[in-house]
């Protein structure tokens, strides 16, 4: 007897569900099934259980090609344990012999077979299908392809079979090989099976060395726990990640070699961060060699330093460890002050222990870029004076202080600012491929980008931008037709503009520089004519005011604070490009020449570096001709000697490049090398006088105006 789930319908799906010992039999539907012709095919699928087998088959129609199941009259059956199937019709057969038989057809040219395992019990058999002139395969997860006589069958979960079923062998404790101990457990497994996943079993147990022949080994170290899980992952590929377990499972993966597991253990250390725990994590993966883990604990520690310190962790830390943590650029702190504070913090933890690492350790703290103040308040410190290494440390730093003409000469790592401290380069509009950038871009050392932080207002073309109280100050240029004397102020925090009282000249070619608190807007053209003239804002008062005015007019020209003075480089006076420089001394309010360049330069970039002044780039090209002369050539300026030199050159030539300096590196911003606006940027190393490509700008522009601003 048995049951159907619908009546059969010439093309769908049916199941048959009967006891093994029930004989069942289908027979299709009559010739008016096949009324187009065409002979139907079938396929169907076995499912096995201890009591039951369950049948599901499929009718559709095919080209007259198709291998014919069951044609005129023709029909399947079946008979229990010992019975066998048939199918008879347009000369073919299906047939098979119950237990250990064989299933096989023949008609037309086609063949289904299989041959099942004898010893097979009912519940180890998988779910089988046919269809017709492919074969047998797996009925979910199979492949078959015929070329001609011949076939080829992929059964694409047979490996998953196999570890199932050697699964099964382990929980059984059959044909086990191996029997691993760590502390009082013992861990019975197979040789095949752990050499497939762990390239430390697998040299164990396949190079000639005591353990190959070793029925039990002693894994030393291991916690057992550990041992365990992973002995039951290599099996089933399944493991179970807990806070509490973590680090032993990781451990025990590091020394078995099992990669999979060290990447997965690793991500989940990483999403466990905190500034509570990042400490441990990163020097626990610092003991295992897992490096990407390293990484990224070592900066989620630096970034998140002044929380970091607030911890238990912190203060435990051994020395070495302190060491490693005060040796990094990337600690995320406002200033070096900070830093020296939490070194100070760690050692009176236990003063007893730690003070005789003071020395060691204050090596590492950059001395002469701590405030002055502090450094005599260090010198009279009783922790301090009686440390001969500390007093050459402090005494050190106080002439860096006290000798800022000699500071070139004093470089050294202490005289390096960490990255967080020196702030974050802006690009500010710019001339490019659309006629003239609005768009604003932010430089981050730590995180070595470039991203845009916000737009002006409306286009400005050679305008000047400072910074005061890290607020910058645009002032000036032209929006295509007509030259302003407008001044905005953008706060890069609230990314807020706010209007400023406009100057009393319009000026576009600017050059502008802060000196000792108030700005001073420089030169430049006011539509009509080259200026010669200078206005200083004051800060307090909030207006501007004329003072002395330059010898020569000057457009396009660069202007830097160095020294108490304010310097104008070079520039057009409406008729040649000038070597020409002049310094303004705000206490005379007077002018004076300075020794020459030795190259003319308009659109010339300009900045201060370890005392002296950098004139980068630019053009050279009389005013009755279009056709410049672009200079990839870099000077610098001495101003104890008054001398000026060249220095190595830039990897291109940019004209109305924009120049400032971040950290120990002068960065050489954009340009134009006489055929595109360029979007390359390149740094200055001064000790090794040698250029480095750094990270483009998001969009090529030349005349960006580029500054720093140290972000709280």
């Amino acid at each position: 007897m048995f049951v159907t789930s619908a009546p059969t319908p010439p093309f769908g799906y049916d199941s048959l569900e009967v006891p093994f010992n029930t004989s069942l039999c289908y027979h299709p539907h009559s010739e008016s099934s096949h009324s187009s012709g065409t002979s139907p095919s079938s396929s169907f699928s076995l499912l096995f259980s201890s009591k039951r087998l369950l049948i599901t088959f499929r009718l559709d129609v095919q080209s007259p090609n198709s291998r014919s199941c069951a044609g005129d009259g023709g029909r399947w059956s079946c008979a229990g344990d010992g019975g066998r199937w048939s199918c008879a019709g347009d000369g073919g057969c299906w047939s098979s012999a119950g237990d250990g038989g064989c299933w096989s057809c023949a008609g037309d040219g086609g063949c289904w077979s299989c041959a099942v395992m004898a010893a097979a019990a009912p519940d180890a058999l998988p779910a089988v299908a046919l269809a017709p002139g492919a074969g047998l395969a797996l009925s979910t997860s199979s492949r078959m392809t015929s070329n001609g006589s011949e076939e080829f069958f992929q059964a694409t979960n047979h490996a998953e079979l196999t570890f199932r079923k050697m699964e099964t062998y382990l929980q059984h404790k059959q044909l086990c090989d191996v029997l691993l101990i760590a502390g009082d457990h013992r861990i019975p497994a197979h040789r095949l099976v752990l050499s497939s996943v762990s390239d430390y079993f697998a040299a164990m147990f396949t190079n000639d060395v005591l353990e190959a022949k070793q029925e039990e080994i002693k894994m030393e170290g291991v916690d057992p726990e550990a041992l365990r899980s992973l002995v039951h992952f290599a099996y089933t590929g399944v493991l179970e990640l807990k806070e509490e377990t973590i680090e032993s499972l990781l451990a025990a993966a590091c020394l078995l070699q099992l990669s999979q597991v060290i990447q997965v253990c690793c991500g989940f250390l990483m999403k466990q961060l905190h500034p509570s725990n990042c400490l441990g994590i990163r020097s626990f993966a610092d003991a295992q060699g897992c490096l990407d883990l390293l990484n990224v604990a070592h900066c989620y520690t630096t970034e998140h330093f002044l929380e970091v310190i607030q911890n238990q962790e912190f203060l435990l830390l051994p020395t070495a460890e302190i060491v490693k943590l005060l040796s990094s650029d990337d600690i995320n702190v406002p200033d070096e002050e900070t830093i020296f504070q939490a070194l100070m913090m760690w050692v009176r933890y236990d003063v007893q222990s730690r003070q005789q690492d003071l020395g060691l350790l204050l090596a590492f703290i950059r001395l002469p870029l701590l405030p002055p103040q502090l450094l005599a308040d260090l010198e009279n410190n009783k922790m301090f004076s009686d440390d001969l290494e500390c007093q050459k440390l402090l005494m050190e730093a106080m002439k860096y202080h006290l000798l800022p003409e000699r500071r070139p000469m004093f470089q050294s790592p202490r005289t390096k600012p960490r990255k967080s401290t020196v702030g974050a380069l802006y690009a500010v509009g710019g001339m490019d491929a659309s006629k003239g950038s609005t768009t604003i871009e932010k430089y981050d050392l730590r995180t070595n980008t470039w991203i845009q932080v916000g737009n002006m207002n409306g286009r400005r073309l050679q305008f000047g931008v400072a910074v005061i109280d890290n607020k910058l100050y645009v002032v000036g240029g032209r929006d295509g037709l007509k030259t302003s004397n407008m001044a905005e102020c953008y706060n890069p925090v609230s990314k807020v503009w706010s209007t400023m009282p406009p100057m009393s000249t319009h000026r576009h070619g600017l050059g502008i520089a802060v000196l000792e608190g108030p700005m001073y807007a420089v030169g430049g053209h006011d539509g009509w004519s080259y200026l010669n003239t200078v206005e200083r804002w004051d800060p307090q008062a909030r207006q501007w005011n004329y003072v002395a005015s330059m010898s020569t007019p000057r457009s396009t020209v660069g202007v830097t604070a160095l020294n108490g003075k304010l310097f104008a480089v070079g520039g057009r006076d409406g008729s040649s490009c000038l070597r020409s420089m002049e310094c303004f001394d705000p206490h005379t309010n007077k002018w004076s020449m300075c020794a020459p360049m030795a190259k003319r330069r308009g659109g010339v970039g300009v900045a201060t570096y370890n005392s002296f002044l950098y004139a980068v780039g630019g053009h050279d090209a009389p005013a009755s001709t279009h056709c410049s002369r672009l200079s990839d050539c870099v000077e610098r300026y001495d101003p104890k000697t008054d001398v000026w030199t060249t220095v190595a050159s830039l990897s291109v030539p940019r004209d109305a490049v924009g120049v400032g300096l971040l950290g120990d590196r002068l960065y050489a911003v954009g340009g134009y090398d006489g055929q595109s606006y360029l979007g390359t940027v390149e740094s200055y190393d001064a000790q090794n006088n040698e250029w480095a490509e750094e990270v483009p700008l998001n969009i090529g522009r030349a005349g960006a105006c580029v500054v720093v601003v140290k972000l709280p």
